[in-house]
C-alpha cells in the first residue's frame, strides 16, 4: 500500500508527504486549523493540498448536505460544513475514507476560499498553497529586451530584471523609465501569485491596438521578489500583436 513519503524527487498524482512548517486557516479572526505538520496531497504536480488530523480543527466538521465531489486520484470523497462559533461555513471542509494512502483517510482538507486567512508560520499565503519545490530567482541582467506593438516600440531596455520561477518560462521585468507610460492605462484588474504577491494590469494602447491586461506589475511584492517592485512585465502570450524581444529573437509568442 501506498504511504507518506519524504523524498521529494518521488511526487507523482497521489503522493502524500509530511509538510515541514506550521499551517494555519482563520475566518472572521477565529482560528479553524492550526498545524504543525499537515499531509501534503499532490493531485497534480503544481502545488499541493493540505490535509489536517481531527485534533488540529478548532471547529466542529459536521456531515453536510451537498453531494460530494468525486477526486480521480483520492476516490470518493465526504463533504463536512465547518461550524466556527454560531457561524457555520457550508462545503467547507472534505475527507477521504478510500483514499490510496491509509495515513490521510481520517484527515480533513478544507476548502481555501471558504476561509478569509491562510498562513503558513507568520507568513500570508495567497491564492493556494505553495509548493516546497518551488524557487523564485530576480536577477539583474544587461540583455536587449524590446517591446513593439504594430512596429510602434513600447519599451526599450538593457537592464531587465529577469525572473525565474521553477516550471515557468524567464519573465523581463523593466523599469518604468524604459517603458512609454503614455502608452499604458491602468485596469482594475488584480491578481495574486503566492510566490511574489498582488499583481495589477495595464492595457496598451498603440499602433491603433488595444491590448487588455497585457502588462502587469508587483508593486510590494514578497520578500523573494523585492527586486521586481514597481518594475513592468509585458505579457506576449496574451496577444499576437505584442512582439517581445530579447537580444534580437523574439520570445513568448501566443
Amino acid at each position: 500500500m501506498p504511504d507518506v513519503v519524504d523524498n521529494p524527487f518521488m511526487i507523482t498524482p497521489g503522493t502524500v508527504q509530511r509538510g515541514r512548517t506550521r499551517i494555519r486557516a482563520l475566518s472572521e479572526g477565529d482560528v479553524v486549523v492550526d498545524s504543525d505538520a499537515p499531509l501534503l496531497v499532490w493531485e497534480h504536480p503544481y502545488y499541493p493540498r493540505l490535509f489536517f488530523a481531527p485534533e488540529d480543527l478548532r471547529a466542529v466538521p459536521r456531515p453536510a448536505a451537498a453531494r460530494a465531489p468525486r477526486s480521480k486520484v483520492l476516490g470518493r470523497s465526504e463533504l463536512f460544513d465547518v461550524v466556527v462559533g454560531d457561524r457555520t461555513l457550508p462545503g467547507a471542509a472534505q475527507r477521504y475514507p478510500e483514499a490510496p494512502v491509509e495515513a490521510m483517510r481520517d484527515r480533513y482538507t478544507l476548502t481555501w476560499s471558504s476561509f478569509d486567512t491562510w498562513l503558513e508560520e507568520d507568513e500570508v499565503l495567497h491564492t493556494h498553497p505553495r509548493s516546497p519545490y518551488v524557487r523564485v530567482d530576480a536577477l539583474a541582467s544587461s540583455r536587449h529586451v524590446r517591446v513593439v506593438v504594430g512596429g510602434q516600440v513600447v519599451a526599450e531596455s538593457r537592464r531587465p530584471v529577469v525572473l525565474t520561477e521553477t516550471g515557468l518560462e524567464p519573465r523581463y521585468y523593466l523599469p518604468r523609465v524604459d517603458v512609454r507610460m503614455d502608452l499604458l492605462t491602468p485596469t482594475g484588474t488584480t491578481t495574486h501569485c503566492p510566490y511574489k504577491g498582488a499583481a495589477s494590469y495595464w492595457t496598451i494602447d498603440a499602433a491603433d491596438a488595444e491590448l487588455t491586461d497585457t502588462v502587469w506589475t508587483y508593486e510590494t511584492p514578497l520578500a523573494e521578489s523585492m527586486r521586481i517592485a514597481g518594475l513592468l512585465c509585458f505579457w506576449p502570450e496574451k496577444s499576437s500583436d505584442l512582439e517581445l524581444y530579447v537580444d534580437g529573437v523574439r520570445t513568448g509568442r501566443p
